[in-house]
């Protein structure tokens, strides 16, 4: 897809977001020491653009209706997903299928309270989105990384490694697809063997698949439930307009459960919560999961893409620097060992001299040593910007 004028003004258009409580902008001094008076924000995953028009015109209608009292059932609101995972997708699902949680960090937790016990192991494949051990951890459960193999560009999976690694006290798999943070798209192979891996050692598997609409040309991701549907009894499917309309702060997400059994167990335990969705956010997403919400999307991968390709050539021409190929999501991996710098010392320079906020490699687990993560999900001259101060940070490397 190629830009036109009118999406580039929508994306490129500058929108300050200091003193919104941001936590993007806002936080970045405070957890990094980049100050927004100067630095880029590229660290937490939202957008600093705008969400689709058709999503701020549901909330235009709301404030002007004006009352926000109880609200009832969400018929449209779960037609419209299902709308969204067949014609995007490819995934004809059931309505009833759906169970909102209050965000997808809320429905791993969800998750591992539900079907798994205090001390269980929790298999994750590293390096993996930092937020997967952190709710193991937070749960009390033990977190069980099995690295991922790197293959030049690519991160594939290595599964006799990571059952070797197993001790039988593992309950759950937590799969990110597409990946975060390599952006990787899982091919069909490798999501049936991470089933069969799940069926081998009788572990629930959660698929998170937040970034599956912003997939690059040349890819396409088929969620886990068509590529193994045998795995159906024992699969939960993470999905959330949060990521792809940048709508996060709205704190909803769903959990897309076939099984009747898995998904009674998750729905007694909603109850138990007294967990229902906030009514706004409900407006929000039927809106954003429509025809025009997907038009926006198409624009929205388009201007990533340029992005993309603006930030990995200006990158990859410092010698030591190797911004990984990104086939899905707005995070690019890049990878600084070849610098023979520290961790601290590659900091150092893109905090004191590059002024830019970054999610450090280490966090995401084995196999994150020597990585930075930078969010591309922000205006083009952002994007250049950030380009031209890395190359001045690292520029006794050229």
């Amino acid at each position: 897809m190629t830009l036109d004028d009118t999406t580039m003004t929508t994306f490129d258009t500058l929108i300050d977001r200091r003193g919104t409580n941001s936590s993007k902008w806002d936080k970045m001094e405070r957890l990094f020491g980049v100050s927004p008076e100067d630095g880029l924000a590229m660290w937490t995953a939202d957008s600093d653009y705008a969400t689709a028009p058709c999503v701020i015109d549901a909330i235009r209608r709301a404030a002007e209706h004006g009352i926000f009292g109880y609200s009832w059932e969400h018929p449209d609101y779960l037609n419209a997903i299902a709308w969204w995972q067949e014609n995007r997708h490819g995934w004809k699902i059931d309505t009833d299928w759906i169970l909102t949680s209050q965000g997808l960090g809320n429905a791993i937790a969800l998750c591992l309270q539900t079907w798994t016990e205090p001390g269980d192991g929790v298999v994750i494949f590293t390096p993996v989105y930092h937020e997967f051990a952190l709710k193991i951890g937070k749960n009390n459960r033990k977190v069980v990384e099995c690295p991922l193999k790197r293959e030049g560009d690519l991160y594939t999976l290595d599964l006799e490694d990571a059952q070797s690694r197993l001790t039988g006290n593992e309950k759950m798999i937590l799969f990110c697809s597409p990946h975060n943070p390599s952006g990787r798209v899982w091919t069909v192979d490798e999501q049936r063997a991470v089933a069969e891996f799940a069926e081998r050692n009788d572990l629930f598997l959660v698929s998170d698949e937040v970034h599956q609409d912003l997939v690059y040309t040349g890819h396409k991701h088929i969620p886990m439930a068509l590529a193994a549907p045998e795995t159906l009894p024992r699969l939960i499917t993470l999905s959330a307009a949060s990521k792809t309309f940048n709508i996060a702060g709205q704190r909803t997400g769903n959990m897309i459960i076939a099984d009747p059994e898995l998904r009674k167990t998750m729905k007694k335990r909603l109850a138990a919560l007294d967990y229902a969705p906030a009514v706004l956010s409900v407006d929000m997403i039927t809106a954003a999961y429509s025809p025009e919400g997907a038009k926006w999307v198409d624009q929205q991968v388009a201007h990533l893409e340029r992005n993309r390709q603006i930030f990995d050539a200006g990158v990859n021409a410092i010698p030591g620097l190797r911004s990984l190929p990104l086939q899905s999501t707005y995070l690019a991996w890049v990878d600084f060992s070849d610098t023979g710098m520290s961790h601290d010392e590659v900091i150092a320079r893109i905090r004191d001299d590059a002024k830019i906020a970054v999610s450090p490699g280490p966090s995401f687990g084995i196999g994150g040593d020597g990585f930075q993560r930078f969010n591309l999900a922000t205006q083009g001259a952002r994007v250049e910007d950030a380009v031209e101060r890395l190359q001045r940070a690292f520029a006794d490397l050229q």
